[in-house]
């Protein structure tokens, strides 16, 4: 079932604004609050075909999307649509993180950020070459994970001392044991099989205080998938992923040693919660050099990442005048010092 949001002044579809957290009828300029908007109740569940035609009610064109769309919009007529039957039952997000960066901010924060690359081709920084610019909501699992520590490790204190001719160096050994209880919250892992994983884990951290109950109209005019992989399926991946920060932390409860050795580290993480959340993000697609180079934008904060092209003339001569300039450095410190460099 395709859902339309029709302006209620003039009947024209509405899409959600980033600017105003509202819908907003371009039309018109009319707007309304999404809390106070008539929600859809969907009870049609989804079939996992490898793609779904719908009907779309503003023109009459049929929509073919694939299985994973759950937002997109008419190829003929340009309105933007819910596929609400792929968005209930189990498949119903239980958060959302609206946009609050448009497609014209999102466009302009990117030629910014090309601009800044020093390493970059010259064609690259100053071609206007963004083949597209994608807004879409990428499904994650958001996991609450407590996390049961149980260290073991031998800790050495070393000590160097002086007695008449003689210079000793004193080891001591110490027992280290550390019984430590971690939690972590709102830890996000992507779930779409599509998106880069790589790329999904820099473009964070989002403002999760900015977290708001799942509502279909903040996907209107925008492109939104549903998950490939369960949160049982992530679990094994979310333990990674948090694996570093642990290890810091269990690091820094064991000071004051000149080593520790580690005999047993023993990590028992246990799923507190998790549930099911969209998070925005601009995706956009380069072309240069015969290449399309993928980039991705968090729409909440403007963060981007992804790799552009390096030139190799720039990076040379780069490399070479920091190692023309440390030479020089050197020199100058040498004839302070009354030598010289060979």
């Amino acid at each position: 079932m395709l859902v339309h949001y029709k302006c209620p002044n003039c009947g024209a579809d509405m899409e959600f604004d980033s600017a105003s957290g509202h819908l907003a009828c371009d039309s018109c300029g009319h707007e309304e609050h999404i809390d106070t908007y008539d929600d859809v109740n969907i009870s049609q569940s989804f079939e996992e075909d490898e793609a779904k035609e719908y009907h779309c009610e503003n023109c009459g064109a049929i929509v073919l999307t694939d299985a994973d769309t759950t937002a997109t919009s008419c190829s003929f007529c340009g309105a933007g649509v819910v596929l609400a039957d792929r968005l209930s039952g189990e498949l119903a997000p239980a958060k959302v993180i609206p946009f609050t960066i448009s497609k014209e901010e999102a466009m302009e924060a990117f030629k910014k950020w090309c601009k800044n690359g020093r390493l970059t081709p010259k064609g690259f920084m100053t071609a206007d070459r963004v083949k597209n610019i994608t807004g879409m909501y990428v499904p994650f699992w958001m996991y609450d994970l407590d996390n049961d520590v149980d260290v073991k490790a031998t800790g050495t204190k070393v000590r160097t001392y002086r007695r008449g001719d003689y210079r000793y160096t004193e080891t001591k050994y110490y027992r280290v044991h550390r019984d430590i209880d971690i939690s972590y919250l709102k830890v996000p892992v992507d779930a779409s099989e599509k998106m880069n994983d790589e790329l999904m884990d820099k473009i964070e951290p989002y403002d999760y205080n900015k977290l708001e109950d799942f509502k279909t109209p903040y996907l209107a005019g925008y492109l939104a998938e549903k998950y490939n992989y369960t949160d049982d399926e992530l679990f094994d991946r979310v333990k990674a992923k948090i694996q570093g920060f642990m290890d810091t932390y269990i690091a820094s409860t064991i000071r004051g040693y000149s080593s520790v050795s580690y005999q047993q580290k023993n990590i028992r993480t246990k799923k507190a919660n998790s549930y099911y959340v969209l998070l925005p993000v601009w995706m956009v697609y380069y072309d240069f050099d015969q290449q399309e180079h993928t980039f991705a934008m968090n729409g909440q904060t403007g963060k981007i990442v992804g790799k552009p092209p390096l030139s190799y003339s720039k990076a040379a001569l780069w490399f070479s005048s920091i190692a023309g300039g440390s030479f020089v450095l050197f020199k100058a410190i040498a004839m302070m010092l009354g030598g010289d460099l060979l």
